[in-house]
């Protein structure tokens, strides 16, 4: 049965059909203008004025067999047989077993298997290191990643389509009094087809497999394909800027530590997620599914694949500071939700024991003191700091490819292995629209999650929430917003 009242978020039915195909052509977009064959932007694009068809077709990397080239069944078998792997590994690795948070319907609680998601990322970059010194930078999984970049995204993308499409039809076996606990979402069964399948009508759908038993499908899409994919292409790309120059730049190093270490931190505090709006609230349809297995690495690998073209050497100063930057929105964002998890948890820890709260009708208390005291969610502002580093070291981003009869054009001019000169020029600047773009994306959907929460947490504590807010004035910026 739907909700009585329908609540609908991302511009409902409308806004969902929207992004479901805009996406999928944005990723495309985004590659093919930013590319290692003319430029980042594609020169044609800084004077739009003489912009055709014919004049951005010849300067984007579009495959030489035409659409059909965007896929390739072997590099779909590959992504697959990752996937597999994946698997392996999850059933395979020591991990414990956690109790979720009780559901709505019938307050009973989920067992979740953790802590495998961290071992597994290890046990593959170790399989990466060792193949890594056997064959140096073309290694033939960097090679395969690099060369094939355009049709593992296209297959992350049918595979995102594949799962939502399979998730939400299975959804219709959810029945009340269920003994295997299934659950729909409370906004994701609203009767519009279009939403429902992009916000996601089952809560918490399982599988059980042979050899592999009884797995979670979103907590498991959420901290594996969605994370390590991320590091492994970042790695990728590391590999591909020494075969392009013979060295490695501090940018894609610093980066690419930055990066890897805040996934590795996520995946090693995976048991957190049972607490994160995806895994209480939200169903899974294409919205989570897209972003775990498609936007997650190939979007937040944005800097790491353009530095492989353009590398880009920091001074000492600037690596402190990048450095300093995301040390500071790591600390915020780990100590405000330690601390709210030790007023949950242990209110009698030195810690958090005179921290001021809101006693609620509920019975439950709101933290007005502390990291919490400051704003309403002040691990978001934290999350969003340490992601600015990951496109400042770009900095002002952007690049054109000339050929290698005008290697002495410019004294900025850098010789890739293959004679062609990689220059700045006019695209300096314009490459930001790029680079940027994850942390322009994260902030708004930080924003949107917050009021998400907000209009959540409004209908679960009534007048407390109000009372609340007068307290807590700030939603995630202290002073500013």
């Amino acid at each position: 049965m739907a909700p009585s009242k329908t609540r609908y978020e991302f511009g409902g039915p409308l806004g969902a059909a929207a992004i479901m195909v805009g996406l999928p052509l944005l990723f495309n977009v985004l590659y093919l203008t930013c590319n290692d064959k003319t430029g980042c932007p594609a020169p044609i694009l800084l004077t739009p004025r003489e912009l055709t068809w014919e004049k951005l077709k010849s300067q984007i990397p579009l495959p030489q067999d035409g659409i059909r080239g965007f896929a390739s069944w072997e590099v779909t078998g590959w992504l697959l047989t990752y996937y597999m792997f994946s698997m392996i590994l999850f059933v395979a690795l020591p991990a414990q077993t956690v109790t979720g948070t009780k559901l709505r319907e019938s307050g009973r609680c989920l067992p979740y298997k953790f802590n495998s998601a961290f071992s597994s990322t290890l046990v593959q970059l170790v399989i990466a290191a060792v193949g890594t010194y056997i064959q140096g930078s073309k290694f033939v999984v960097w090679m395969f990643i690099t060369d094939n970049y355009l049709q593992l995204l296209t297959a992350s993308l049918i595979l995102s389509f594949g799962i939502s499409i399979w998730v939400y039809a299975r959804s219709f076996g959810v029945k009340p009094g269920n003994r295997d606990l299934r659950e729909l979402a409370v906004n994701g069964h609203t009767g519009n087809v279009i939403y429902d399948f992009f916000i996601g009508r089952e809560l918490n759908p399982r599988v059980t497999l042979p050899v592999f038993g009884e797995i979670d499908v979103k907590t498991w899409l959420e901290m594996r394909p969605a994370l390590t994919s991320w590091i492994l292409l970042n790695l990728a790309f590391v590999a591909k800027q020494h075969r392009n120059y013979g060295r490695i730049s501090n940018s894609i190093l610093l980066t690419t530590a930055m990066q890897t270490y805040y996934a590795l931190e996520g995946q090693y505090f995976e048991e957190g997620l049972l607490r994160m709006m995806d895994v209480t609230t939200d169903g899974l349809g294409f919205m989570l599914t897209f972003g775990n297995i498609t936007l997650v690495p190939f979007l937040y690998s944005t800097q790491c694949r353009y530095l492989a073209v353009y590398p880009v050497d920091l001074s000492t100063p600037a690596v402190a500071a990048i450095g300093a930057v995301y040390a500071l929105g790591l600390y915020i964002f780990r100590a405000a939700n330690d601390q709210k998890l030790r007023f949950r948890m242990q209110p009698d820890h030195p810690s958090v024991r005179g921290l001021p709260y809101l006693q609620t009708k509920r019975g439950t208390k709101l933290l007005t003191g502390g990291w919490w005291g400051m704003s309403r969610h002040m691990n978001y502002l934290g999350d969003w700091i340490q992601a600015i580093p990951f496109s400042i070291s770009t900095g002002l981003a952007g690049y054109l490819i000339l050929p290698a009869s005008l290697a002495g054009a410019s004294p900025e001019a850098m010789v890739m292995a293959d004679g062609r000169v990689v220059v700045q020029g006019a695209a300096k600047g314009w490459g930001m629209i790029f680079t940027y773009a994850y942390v322009f994306w994260f902030g708004i959907l930080l924003i949107h999650r917050e009021g998400r929460d907000t209009a959540a947490c409004a209908e679960k504590y009534g007048d407390d929430w109000e009372k609340y807010k007068k307290i807590v004035r700030w939603k995630i910026i202290p002073g500013i917003y």
